[in-house]
């Protein structure tokens, strides 16, 4: 997956959703939670029943698992690549996870919405990573490729 340049993060064509989002099968899910009225949850479900391989990152979580995968700290703890960085963290802590992704070479990085951080997008984009910011996954996995 190349990073595309000069995208307008503000409005995403469906065909660049659509190149984000296929060929994915592993996506790590920075800020999961256990707790079912968390956004993270829900997202986490849709996309288990959607047949994606994710493994839930949140280090206040050690030691539990979520949907049968135990929590990583950070991504690093992942041996194994991944396809997407999906993030549920305010936008604060974007740059570490950005950095982060880059460290395991991931592909594409996700935001979900609410969560923005154009700076740490450049340097994502710079780096190679395809970025979507401000979008919910499942909302636009559902209207994509459903």
């Amino acid at each position: 997956m190349q990073a595309d340049t000069h995208i307008d993060h503000q409005a995403y064509t469906p065909d660049y959703l659509r190149n984000v989002l296929e060929g994915v099968r592993t996506i790590a899910v920075v800020g999961a939670s256990t707790d079912p009225w968390r956004p993270s949850f829900g997202v986490m479900s849709y996309l288990g029943r959607a047949g994606y391989r994710l493994i839930p990152v949140n280090p206040t979580a050690l030691g539990q698992t979520l949907q049968g995968e135990p929590f990583r700290a950070r991504l690093q703890e992942i041996d194994e690549p991944v396809d997407l960085v999906n993030v549920f963290r305010r936008p604060e802590h974007v740059p570490d996870v950005v950095e982060d992704a880059i460290a395991i070479k991931a592909p594409a990085l996700w935001l979900q919405l609410g969560i923005a951080h154009p700076q740490a997008a450049v340097r994502a984009e710079a780096a190679g990573l395809r970025v979507v910011m401000n979008r919910c996954i499942s909302i636009e996995h559902s209207r994509l490729l459903r």
